[in-house]
């Protein structure tokens, strides 16, 4: 079986659990957090999980991660 190239943007925004999940970071993240409540900037320190409908697809672009 030949090799499957990985997608290299994937491969720095996903990653795979122990138990196959796929681990990712939320949005809205990165900037202009000042005028984000507090409540949200907080929410977004935990770790997200793509949903089932899109993990699939997710494990087809990573798949040696």
């Amino acid at each position: 079986m030949p090799k499957v190239k990985t997608h290299s943007s994937s491969k720095k925004r996903f990653s795979k659990t122990g138990t196959g999940k796929i681990k990712m970071s939320h949005a809205f993240r990165s900037h202009r957090l000042v005028s984000k409540s507090k409540k949200a900037r907080k929410s977004h320190r935990l770790d997200a999980y793509a949903s089932d409908a899109n993990a699939g697809t997710i494990k087809k672009l990573i798949p040696y991660k």
